[in-house]
């Protein structure tokens, strides 16, 4: 028996999502292999807010309190992922895989055809979680610019591009 429940978000989650975004972040910041590389800003819980609104997150909670979320937005047939976090104090629970999980069935669900996102390929907790999932590195950009303008922005933030990826999982 599990300890949290995965819900739909609601407006009033979006601090509860800048909070866990801030929390798991310190994983990157401690992450020995991204010494001086910046980790971008957390998103604010008012950008939360319009991303909740548009009906694709999902909230991993304990009791009242968001332990972790799935931000997600649509971009024609397709889902992108914007952040996946878990609170640093409930993480190795399958929080995240659950999330995952639940937002391949609602977007399938929604008649969508894959959920894409941007990320490190080689941080363990990154691009090879991904891969277990079922999502595959993109190699040609083309019908997806937005993930094309994720990876520039990524690195125009001062990310390494060789380290940084797209990925996508096509939804059955």
């Amino acid at each position: 028996m599990s300890d949290f429940s995965i819900r739909l978000a609601r407006p009033e989650d979006a601090e509860g999502f800048h909070r866990v975004e801030e929390d798991a972040a310190a994983l990157l910041r401690e992450e020995p292999s991204l010494a001086g590389i910046p980790v971008p800003p957390s998103t604010s819980a008012e950008d939360y807010r319009r991303t909740i609104a548009a009906g694709q997150c999902l909230a991993a909670a304990v009791g009242d309190e968001v332990v972790g979320f799935a931000a997600a937005g649509r971009i024609g047939r397709e889902l992108h992922l914007h952040e996946l976090s878990v609170a640093r104090a409930h993480q190795r629970k399958h929080i995240g895989s659950t999330l995952l999980r639940a937002l391949k069935i609602d977007a399938a669900n929604s008649g969508l055809r894959a959920i894409t996102l941007n990320t490190y390929r080689d941080i363990p907790w990154n691009g090879p979680f991904y891969a277990r999932h079922g999502f595959v590195e993109v190699e040609n950009f083309e019908g997806r610019p937005h993930l094309a303008q994720s990876l520039e922005d990524a690195v125009a933030l001062g990310m390494p591009r060789d380290r940084r990826c797209a990925m996508i999982c096509f939804l059955d």
